[in-house]
């Protein structure tokens, strides 16, 4: 018996669905208690997933009705939000309903588990911005996100009925969002449309793919400079997928140069002295949430992308 089971955790046990036949032990551990492919994955190697009383590695396949035993990690504690000094963080905008931010590199739209960085609502709290929404504590206010490695133009709502109405505006697209980015090579036509379903990636949990089945997801853009390496492009997002940018021209072949994560070349990231990905959300607009009037926010490009942007030129 393992510790695990010793010790009188979270016991789940159940046969085996039809469905998951032939399945991988992992893979159904992961699908059965909605953990991610990594987490099932160590939950099988410590012996916590037994099949029909046996410890079975994460390749065993399992049979419809075998009888399944899992003792389910502890719950991790909720993050909760620090106030702190966000160094790079700069307000744009702010009145009673929302607060525009330029986000600087480094730091993440909430807290969330396993992050330890700073983070946007943190940052906001620390200079006194009250952010009162419904929604977990950890995400009040945050109707869109940015990567941790993507500078630039986010908004954040302050009041229910900015929370409301924007996160309404994202869902039925009706706020444009444009990124500027450089990608390795030059797209085939200049200018087009990428319409192709992304979903997580079927062996990575950090990454996300190009997947049949996956979320429809669509990105136009258009060559806006070229250089003998790269392009620089004008990125509008018609959906607002996790890494969409970042899949679906790695999908092509032109990842974001600096995106050694999807396949960037990482003696060109040296060349221009890129530590991430050279993508940065440009400007965003919207019909504000009170007064109805449109609105554009515009974000100038941090040093780094500058910097790399001149080396491309030169």
């Amino acid at each position: 018996m393992t510790a695990a089971f010793a010790a009188g955790g979270d016991h789940r046990s159940l046969p085996v669905p039809d469905g998951l036949d032939g399945m991988r032990l992992d893979q159904a551990v992961a699908r059965l208690f909605g953990l991610s492919r990594t987490a099932a994955a160590n939950l099988v190697d410590g012996g916590d997933a037994l099949v029909d009383g046996v410890v079975r590695p994460n390749s065993h396949k399992v049979k419809a009705g075998s009888w399944l035993e899992v003792t389910l990690p502890a719950p991790v504690a909720p993050p909760t939000v620090v106030p702190q000094a966000v160094p790079g963080l700069r307000v744009v905008y702010a009145d009673d309903d929302i607060v525009v931010v330029d986000k600087p590199v480094g730091v993440a739209a909430h807290p969330s588990p396993g992050w330890t960085g700073p983070t946007v609502i943190g940052g906001l709290a620390g200079i006194g911005h009250r952010i009162s929404t419904s929604g977990a504590a950890e995400r009040q206010g945050v109707v869109h996100r940015l990567d941790v490695g993507t500078t630039g133009i986010m908004v954040v709502a302050k009041s229910e009925q900015a929370y409301t109405a924007l996160k309404r505006a994202f869902k039925y697209r009706e706020v444009e969002k444009r990124y500027h980015a450089v990608v390795q090579g030059h797209p085939d036509p200049s200018r087009g449309t990428i319409d192709a379903p992304i979903d997580r990636h079927p062996h990575h949990d950090y990454r996300w793919a190009v997947v049949s089945g996956g979320k429809p997801s669509i990105t136009h853009y258009d060559t806006l400079e070229a250089f003998p390496a790269a392009s620089l492009l004008d990125v509008r997002l018609e959906t607002g997928r996790t890494h969409q940018i970042r899949v679906h021209f790695s999908s092509l072949r032109h990842p974001c140069v600096g995106d050694v994560t999807y396949g960037a070349d990482p003696t060109l990231s040296a060349r221009l002295g890129l530590a991430r990905q050279w993508l940065h959300a440009r400007s965003l607009s919207f019909l504000h949430p009170r007064t109805g009037d449109e609105v554009t926010f515009v974000s100038d490009y941090p040093d780094d992308l500058d910097r790399a942007l001149r080396v491309l030129r030169d």
